[in-house]
Parts: structure tokens; C-alpha cells; sequence
């Protein structure tokens, strides 16, 4: 599974012990993103649910400064 820049950014500052708990961190945040920022953490939080537990523990997030 590959994430953009701007989705791995959003999983570094909401990065968990695991990939549920990271999705659950995006989407307890949302209601104080504006509409575009709720757009690119839902569909941040849809892809980590995609993944497997195995597929985020082998991910390597960085925080990209652009």
C-alpha cells in the first residue's frame, strides 16, 4: 500500500502503537481539521484500516518537510 506525502506526514503526527489505534487518532482529530485537511485524514484512516497489522509494522513513516 503506498500513502502520499501528505497522508505519511498525517500518520507521523498521529503515529500509535499500532495502525487502529493510529486511524483512531486521525479520526478523533477530524473535527478540528477544515473541510479539505477531514478529506485527506479520512482517507488516510480508510488506508490504514486496509492494511494489515504485518504491513504496518513493516512501513517505514517519515516526516517529509516540503
Amino acid at each position: 500500500m503506498y500513502f502520499t506525502v501528505e497522508e505519511e506526514n498525517l500518520i507521523c503526527l498521529y503515529h500509535k502503537s499500532d495502525r487502529r489505534r493510529t486511524a483512531a487518532a486521525v479520526r478523533a482529530a477530524m473535527p478540528d481539521m477544515d473541510e479539505e485537511m477531514r478529506a485527506l485524514a479520512r482517507q488516510t484512516a480508510d488506508k490504514l484500516d486496509a492494511m494489515s497489522d504485518a504491513d504496518f509494522e513493516a512501513q517505514r513513516f517519515q516526516f517529509t518537510d516540503e
